[in-house]
C-alpha cells in the first residue's frame, strides 16, 4: 500500500445493481472474465477479496489491498473500493454474482489510493460513501498529489477516470449501519496508520474488517502516529471478533493473534529508535538500522522501513 507523500444470474445481478452505465466492464476488467478477481465467502453473507503484497503498478492493476462485502436482508455494504477503476469494475461484477441486494454503503477505511481509487466506479450504484471524520480534509490535502503521482506508478491508462470522491456520511466516533436484520458497527480511531482510520465489525459473523490498522506479511506503514498506534493496540485487540480481514495479508486471519507480528515490529522499531536518540545518533544514520531485526519477517521491508523509521524518529524525539 502507498505510504503517503467483490453465482447467480450475472446479467440479472448486474442489472439490479445499475451497471448499465458501465459498458466497458467486460473489456476493461481483470483478464479472462474476471478470473483474476476472486471474491470468496468467508462467513455467511460476508465476502472478501485478498490483494497481493506488492506496490501498486500496472501489472497488478492496483489490486493490492483487501476488500470486503457484508450482505443483509435488505442491502449490502462494501468495504473499500480498490486501487483502480479496472479493479473496482471487477469487484462490482463479483458483487453482482454474489448477491442481488443493492449496495447501500461504500465504506472507505482510510485515505490511501489502494483503498479509494475505485470509488467513482460505484457512482452508478448510488451508495452512501462513509468515512472517518478526518477523511474529507485528508482527501483535500492529498488528492491532487495522488492523482498526479500515481500516473507514473500505475500508468496513464489505468488512471483514466479515477476521481477523488469524498464521503457523504462521516463517522465521528462510532456508527451503526443496518443492512436489514444485520447491523455493522463502524469505529473511528485516533491517529495510527493514518489520522482517518475506520474499522468495520459485523457482529453477526464475528468478522472484523480492520483496514490498515492490521497488516500481515506486508510491512505495516506509518502515515499517522507510531505512538498512537501502539497506544490503541490493546483497544483494537479487545474488539470481540472471531476473525479479521486485515488491510493487507491472509484473509481471514485469527483474531486477535493477527496483531502479534505487527506489535512485535513496532516494539522493535521504537526500541531501536529510542536507543539511537538517547545516544545522539543522527536521524539519517538511525533510520538505516532501526527495526532491521524484523527484515526477514516482512514483504516490502526495504520499501517502507526507512520511511517508517523517519516518521517515528521525529515523533519519538518529543515523547
Amino acid at each position: 500500500m502507498p505510504f503517503d507523500p467483490v453465482r447467480r444470474g450475472m446479467m440479472k445481478g448486474i442489472a439490479s445493481l445499475g451497471l448499465a452505465a458501465l459498458p466497458c466492464l467486460a473489456s476493461r476488467a481483470f483478464a479472462a472474465g474476471d478470473a483474476g478477481f476472486a471474491l470468496r465467502e468467508i462467513a455467511d453473507g460476508v465476502f472478501a477479496f485478498q490483494g497481493v503484497n506488492e506496490l501498486m503498478h500496472s501489472g497488478n492493476e492496483g489490486a493490492i489491498c483487501n476488500l470486503g462485502v457484508v450482505v443483509g436482508a435488505d442491502a449490502a455494504a462494501v468495504i473499500d473500493s480498490g486501487g483502480s477503476l479496472v479493479e473496482a469494475q471487477s469487484f462490482i461484477a463479483a458483487i453482482a454474482r454474489a448477491t442481488r441486494k443493492p449496495v447501500r454503503y461504500l465504506i472507505n477505511t482510510h485515505v490511501h489510493p489502494d483503498h479509494i481509487f475505485g470509488n467513482a466506479a460505484f457512482r452508478p450504484l448510488g451508495p452512501e460513501i462513509v468515512g472517518h471524520r478526518n477523511l474529507p480534509a485528508a482527501l483535500e490535502a492529498r488528492g491532487a498529489f495522488y492523482l498526479h503521482n500515481y500516473r507514473e506508478q500505475l500508468g496513464g491508462k489505468l488512471m483514466e477516470g479515477i476521481e477523488i470522491v469524498p464521503p457523504t456520511l462521516l463517522v465521528d466516533d462510532a456508527l451503526r449501519l443496518d443492512l436489514g436484520g444485520r447491523v455493522i458497527e463502524l469505529r473511528a480511531w485516533e491517529a495510527a496508520h493514518t489520522d482517518n482510520d475506520l474499522t468495520v465489525l459485523d457482529a453477526t459473523s464475528g468478522t472484523l474488517f480492520a483496514g490498515d490498522l492490521v497488516f500481515l506479511g506486508h510491512l505495516p506503514t506509518i502515515d499517522g502516529s507510531l505512538l498512537g498506534w501502539l497506544r490503541q493496540m490493546d483497544a483494537l485487540a479487545g474488539i470481540d471478533a472471531a476473525h479479521v480481514v486485515p488491510g493487507h495479508g491472509p484473509t481471514p486471519s485469527a483474531w486477535p493473534g493477527a496483531l502479534d507480528d505487527e506489535r512485535r515490529y513496532f516494539d522493535a522499531l521504537a526500541a531501536d529508535l529510542r536507543q539511537a536518540i538517547k545516544e545522539g545518533t543522527p536521524l539519517a544514520q538511525a533510520v538505516k538500522t532501526a527495526g532491521r531485526s524484523e527484515a526477514s519477517n516482512w514483504a516490502l521491508f526495504d520499501d517502507y522501513n526507512e520511511r517508517n523509521a523517519t516518521a517515528a524518529y521525529a515523533e519519538l524525539e518529543w515523547e
